[in-house]
């Protein structure tokens, strides 16, 4: 009777720990804070220029230096997870990513507020790999499906929540901090945060931990800075010689990378970015499907706020909540991703690229007809189809990348495909960004901004033409 008892309440050795609703709530909070900080200061940008006098160069940096650190640190910052553990470093991440905000906020001039950045991005780049490994490692089934839909869903109404959130810190002007807000409002939600980790996320790692790759960590950074190094600074700065030969050295980099992480996966080692990965279908299909949805997505979010701010001369708090209808939306339309997707496999994501170009089409017709007078009123009926289309896209398509990744490779995928998405963020800012500004003194806003949304509807276009490709079934 006794030996029965016992037996009964030893728990199995091999049952993976489980991510409770409480833990999931605070993987998912953590998941929402680095994508946040990377538009948030989109609507401030003006404010941070008037007061620390800083130039468009250094402007730029305050966004790109974040968003390069945060993707070229992301792999290793999940090979990390794997090696160590995947709370450990969620953990230290988070109080990283509550310090360097701190800094941020309290920074005296332009380049303290540039090396905060950095900083903030690096942390950002320790923590968020975590979530999606943790939700791989320690779900299953019905369970993982949700929570990868959820996780999906947070990530999208971050970006737009983060637009939103930034205009109405600054114009709140909360105790005097005007544009300080929206870093230091990310200290009291990471001290939540670290309280509900320590408490409710359980430890992962991978059962068979390998040392991290050296030479694939320094090549894929050399790789990716080569590219958004020049393309995130070159038109601010004046294209000069660097960013040219940045530009020209990125494909030989990037075929060394490829080379050594080949022979690394030949010889039985896990390299950091490991060629095999991608021999998974919805792994591969689903990152490059995620490249062109990713780069329109941040490209529109960029130069909106500045055609709202400089062109309408629209307040911080009005041209945020212009794209209120696409984060409502979004929120809701994702909601019903996961019966959809059971119902109708990849297909959905599909009619979100059709329903997304409805939406920016329309936004195209009120800019033509009622520039200079671009308001909430007028930009409704398009970012609302717009917000419908791309929650139809992008929380399935994270979903799918990850379907078929092993737990064991969870932290190794969930750092690939961040950083697949963090990149094309970043190169969206960089390329549209460009193409908007550069327009401008020759076109005028109003047609600069037409031409550019134009170019997004092409790259929603080949986004859906590339998700027929999909796998039909999403795991």
């Amino acid at each position: 009777m006794t030996e029965t008892v016992t037996t009964a309440n030893v728990r199995s050795p091999a049952a993976p720990p489980a991510l409770g609703g409480a833990g999931l709530f605070t993987v998912l909070l953590a998941a929402a804070l680095p994508l946040i900080d990377f538009f948030i200061v989109n609507v401030a940008l003006p404010t941070i220029g008037a007061d620390l006098h800083a130039g468009e160069a250094v402007l730029e940096l305050v966004v790109a230096g974040y968003g390069v650190a945060y993707a070229v640190l992301l792999v290793l910052g999940g090979r990390l997870g794997d090696l160590f553990g995947r709370r450990r470093l969620f953990l230290g991440g988070m109080a990283a990513f509550g310090l360097t905000s701190l800094a941020c906020g309290l920074a005296p001039s332009a380049w303290t507020l540039v090396a905060a950045r950095v900083a903030q991005g690096a942390a950002s780049a320790a923590m968020l790999p975590q979530v999606l490994a943790t939700i791989q490692a320690a779900t299953a089934g019905g369970r993982r499906a949700r929570a990868m839909s959820l996780y999906g869903a947070t990530a999208g109404l971050s970006m737009v929540a983060g637009q939103i959130l930034g205009g109405v810190l600054v114009a709140a002007d909360i105790a005097g901090t005007g544009w300080r807000s929206v870093f230091l409002v990310n200290v009291p939600v990471v001290v939540v945060g670290l309280v509900l980790g320590a408490r409710f996320v359980p430890e992962t790692k991978s059962q068979k931990p390998q040392p991290v790759d050296g030479p694939g960590t320094v090549l894929l950074a050399a790789s990716l800075l080569a590219l958004l190094a020049p393309l995130t600074e070159g038109r601010a700065a004046g294209w000069p010689l660097w960013t040219w030969l940045s530009l020209a050295a990125f494909p030989g980099v990037a075929v060394a990378l490829y080379a050594v992480e080949r022979r690394a996966d030949r010889a039985g080692r896990t390299p950091l970015v490991p060629p095999s990965l991608f021999e998974l279908a919805s792994l591969r299909r689903g990152l490059v499907l995620m490249l062109p949805f990713s780069i329109g997505f941040s490209g529109f979010m960029f130069v909106i706020a500045v055609a709202l701010q400089s062109g309408e001369h629209l307040g911080p708090v009005a041209a945020g909540m212009a794209l209120a209808p696409m984060a409502v939306v979004f929120l809701f339309v994702s909601l019903a991703g996961p019966r959809l997707i059971a119902r109708y496999g990849s297909r959905v994501v599909t009619a979100g690229s059709v329903i997304q170009a409805v939406g920016i089409v329309l936004i195209v017709l009120a800019a033509r007809r009622d520039w200079p007078h671009l308001d909430f009123t007028a930009l409704l009926p398009g970012v609302a189809i717009a917000g419908a289309g791309q929650a139809l896209q992008l929380p399935n398509v994270l979903r799918l990348v990850m379907s078929e990744v092993p737990p064991a490779r969870a932290g190794v995928g969930s750092g690939v495909m961040v950083t697949t998405q963090q990149s094309a963020l970043a190169l969206g800012v960089a390329t549209l960004g460009t193409l908007f500004l550069s327009l401008v003194p020759h076109q005028g806003m109003r047609d600069a901004l037409v031409t550019t949304l134009l170019v997004q509807l092409g790259l929603v276009v080949l986004t859906g033409l590339l998700s027929l490709r999909l796998p039909r079934t999403v795991g």
